[in-house]
């Protein structure tokens, strides 16, 4: 007997999918998650697994290599990964994973039925709570955003970027007695140094939240001076990537090949936790994540504060953009656009009424024709973005190691410019090393 496993936290895709292969005769089974579908495959064997990339609690690249390691028990599986996303990088990393098949959403039931009967090519889509505070540790006062790192890619030191910074992302959060730093890219080293002068001698409990572990996101941990000293508190707060683990990978670059002292041998107590849900609490502070639209697993975060909200995407790249452009290849007819407006359109709603956005704005227009697929937007498309969710506060973030102060600058005055003309009152600057933003009272800054 034919039967399939859909796994997809998207119930509309679920039903359509079901429908379909219903009709065509296959008996279906469903899960909402990819932890729950590893449990309902290893119970009902079934012959195909549709399994979307980016789901909560366990993504597809973790569901292929469960399935494929119980190959004992799962013989004569067919995998079939779909995804929102095209990124080629994405789709290697899902045959790596055990996939059989990589989709590219929208996808027709017919082009899953066409898989499942084997008559399509394997190539089919080939696009052309955090742990609760320790009360004895010393936390930080004051609420208030500051940015330590704001280039993307790799730091770019020099005389022509002295004014907004050439290092790569961190960004600190004080907020709620609460010390949160986004990313530790090379940034990461000078707020460590101020952590300890302004604390010296006391504890210190923090929480370190990375959207992704590409290399300018993590780079700076090894210098990061709180992690040598004994008594501080460090969680590390994640999602898995489609290889390793978050310690794993942070271990990786701290092998004696490329650093002189291990992460195991830092003397701070050191957590990791993979977040498997996309909503928890830091403290008294809301956190909520979003998949963005950029190679391999990465988030954006939204930190909902009693003095306003925070939220923070350094990578991603705008879907109607990336999949509609002239280059990206593929099918795109009316169920590509419909599809991708959708998407952009979850993410205007996650961003809804926020009062400080840091958003992904390397190119511009005219540079991004030659970066399609790369995983950034153009200031032009997180303007928009912005401007579509009520953000009160737009900085533009993850500049480009090609880019000097004075082009950066002519940027913010278009999209100052942009903003004028839709009459908005949304401020917009580009982040820069040392800037403080200081959060008021709620839904001020």
């Amino acid at each position: 007997m034919k039967s399939a496993l859909l796994i997809d936290d998207d119930p509309i895709v679920r039903k359509v999918l079901s429908k379909a292969l219903s009709t065509a005769g296959w008996t279906i089974h469903e899960s909402k998650d990819g932890e729950e579908g590893i449990q309902a495959a290893l119970q009902h064997h079934p012959t195909a697994v549709i399994c979307d990339l980016l789901m909560p609690r366990c993504n597809g690249f973790q569901v292929c290599r469960a399935l494929r390691e119980r190959a004992g028990e799962l013989t004569g599986l067919k995998i079939i990964v779909t995804t929102s996303r095209g990124f080629a990088t994405d789709r290697l990393n899902a045959f790596e994973s055990g996939a059989d098949h990589y989709l590219v959403k929208p996808v027709l039931a017919e082009e899953i039925l066409k898989l499942l009967e084997g008559t399509a090519s394997t190539t089919a889509g080939l696009p052309h709570s955090a742990a609760p505070p320790n009360p004895a540790a010393q936390l930080p006062v004051g609420n208030l955003l500051r940015f330590w790192g704001v280039r993307g890619s790799i730091p770019t030191p020099g005389p022509n970027t002295v004014f907004y910074g050439g290092n790569t992302t961190c960004v600190e959060l004080r907020a709620d007695n609460q010390l949160i730093i986004l990313d530790s890219g090379s940034g990461i080293r000078l707020l460590g140094q101020q952590l300890v002068e302004e604390f010296k001698e006391r504890s210190l409990e923090l929480t370190l939240l990375l959207t992704h572990t590409h290399w300018d996101h993590i780079q700076g941990f090894p210098f990061f001076a709180p992690a040598y000293i004994a008594n501080n508190q460090v969680r590390i707060i994640g999602y898995e990537g489609y290889r390793k683990g978050l310690e794993n990978t942070l271990a990786v670059q701290m092998e004696s090949s490329y650093f002189p002292i291990g992460l195991r041998q830092l003397p701070s107590n050191i957590s990791f936790i993979e977040q498997r849900e996309m909503a928890f609490h830091v403290g008294p502070i809301r956190a909520r994540a979003i998949f963005a639209n950029h190679p391999s697993v990465c988030v954006g975060y939204r930190l909902d504060t009693s003095t306003g909200s925070v939220a923070f995407l350094p990578d991603h790249e705008s879907y109607s953009r990336m999949r509609l452009h002239a280059r990206a290849g593929g099918h795109q007819g009316q169920e590509t656009f419909d599809y991708c407006r959708a998407e952009d359109q979850k993410l205007v709603e996650f961003l809804r009424d926020v009062d400080v956005l840091v958003l992904d704005s390397q190119y511009d227009e005219t540079e991004y024709q030659t970066h399609v697929g790369w995983g950034h937007s153009c200031y032009e498309d997180s303007v928009g973005t912005a401007l579509a969710a009520g953000a009160k506060r737009l900085f533009l973030f993850h500049h480009d190691p090609g880019h000097d102060d004075a082009r950066i600058s002519r940027m913010v005055g278009h999209a100052r410019e942009m903003v004028a003309s839709h009459q908005s009152k949304m401020v917009v600057e580009a982040a820069r090393e040392g800037l403080t933003v200081a959060l008021a009272k709620a839904g001020t800054v």
